[in-house]
């Protein structure tokens, strides 16, 4: 799929429940013995890593609130969330099985669920 919006637009991306957007991570091209393996053996790895971008708001929670009388009109009522652990900014182990690729102003962006996170790795001192 290939959208294209401005390079600012990112920021109107809204992920919806768990999902969670990633931007995959250089993999290394090289291995420890010296070989290089082109990008179709790197992409095709069951484990990925990368940083993401934007995050759901979480699982939805059912209304907690009982009805006395169901003729009675009902409140808007604010749905509430279950957070999530991932944060923006953090690297993230996740199976490429479960991700689903965008293309998004020439790079590869992955969407993922929560559940598919295997580790996140959290550095604040990246950001200072």
């Amino acid at each position: 799929m290939q959208l294209s919006i401005g390079p600012k637009e990112v920021e109107k991306f809204l992920m919806v429940g768990d999902k969670v957007l990633i931007k995959p991570k250089n993999p290394q091209s090289q291995t420890k013995s010296g070989l290089y393996l082109p990008p179709t053996v790197q992409q095709n790895e069951k484990i990925q890593s990368g940083y993401i971008i934007k995050t759901g708001p979480g699982y939805p929670l059912p209304s907690q609130t009982e009805e006395q009388e169901v003729w009675k009109k009902k409140k808007e009522e604010n749905v509430h969330y279950l957070p999530l652990q991932a944060h923006e900014g953090d690297l993230a182990v996740y199976l490429q099985s479960a991700a689903y690729e965008i293309r998004f102003n020439d790079e590869t962006l992955m969407i993922v669920t929560h559940s598919a996170i295997l580790l996140l790795v959290r550095d604040d001192e990246l950001f200072e």
